[in-house]
């Protein structure tokens, strides 16, 4: 009920749904990004839409997913430097140019009397490769992480779950379908995949706030005092740095909460000498206490 409302506990305006459909967001668009068309089918891809035989498609999907392996390592270190919006969007673009290539050249492979059928059928293994790299860096382990920082603490697990059963539901979608879409529609099908990656980047740009560098009360100030759904004209929204005025206004709740904390003490200390110096045994080890 509170995901319905939009609620955190007690407080309203925190934008909880939409926070929870963002983070599921990034789920979807992992898998719609064609992952598993490769992922789980590159020896079919390889064997039906670019010509191999068994033997060197088995061979290059190994090769791949070590590839694949080795890049994912490089999104790591560089997510806090480079911030999640920019990671998904670069990747986005890279996937898309990789399907579009090889969209254009398994058409080719696929043409009747074209001459140069296995030199074009053999340069798609290459974008094949390139397209895991772009996804091992910006696909692979960001929308892992996002969910789990644009929801606030109370829905966090929530939102962590909400997210992980969106990656499985599409990605038995994409499964399920990925050989009965090589079988019937050819070179043709890569087209699909071509278009989500594109659409990936307008819809990362205009929707996703910035989470690298924020603590979850950044985030959640921000939908707080930012009830659009476009970020992309804020600032502070989209900087992969921490803004100056979350940083000024944790300084100033630090500095009035110890004020508030000395101010306690020194009334605290106050009362038991006035204790003591009525004689009062008690007061007297309140004062040793304080």
């Amino acid at each position: 009920m509170n995901l319905v409302r939009g609620k955190t506990g007690d407080s309203g305006g925190t934008c909880t749904l939409r926070r929870v459909i963002l983070g599921m967001g990034t789920q979807a668009m992992q898998q719609l990004a064609g992952i598993n068309v490769t992922s789980y089918y590159l020896p079919t891809v390889l064997i039906t839409s670019v010509g191999l035989d068994n033997s060197t498609a088995r061979l290059l999907a190994a090769c791949n997913g070590v590839s694949y392996l080795l890049f994912s390592l490089i999104g790591i270190p560089n997510v806090e430097r480079w911030g999640r919006r920019k990671m998904m969007m670069y990747a986005a673009a890279g996937q898309c140019f990789c399907y579009l290539i090889i969209t254009v050249l398994l058409r080719f492979n696929e043409l009747d009397g074209y001459p140069h059928q296995k030199e074009v059928a053999s340069a798609s293994i290459a974008f094949f490769f390139l397209y895991y790299v772009f996804f091992g860096i910006g696909w692979q382990g960001v929308p892992w992480l996002y969910p789990t920082e644009i929801n606030s603490l109370s829905m966090r697990t929530k939102g962590a779950a909400l997210g992980t059963a969106t990656n499985w539901i599409f990605n038995f979608m994409v499964v399920e379908i990925t050989p009965i879409g090589i079988d019937t529609l050819g070179w043709q099908f890569y087209i699909i995949w071509t278009v989500f990656n594109a659409s990936f980047v307008p819809i990362v740009y205009l929707f996703y706030p910035e989470t690298a560098d924020r603590t979850l009360e950044d985030v959640d100030r921000f939908f707080t005092e930012n009830q659009s759904i476009f970020v992309f004209r804020d600032k502070d929204a989209i900087s992969s740095k921490r803004p100056a005025r979350y940083q000024e206004h944790e300084a100033g709740e630090m500095r009035r909460n110890s004020s508030v904390a000395v101010a306690e003490a020194t009334q605290a200390r106050d009362d038991v000498e006035k204790e003591r110096a009525m004689g009062n045994s008690v007061g007297n080890e309140k004062y040793e206490k304080v």
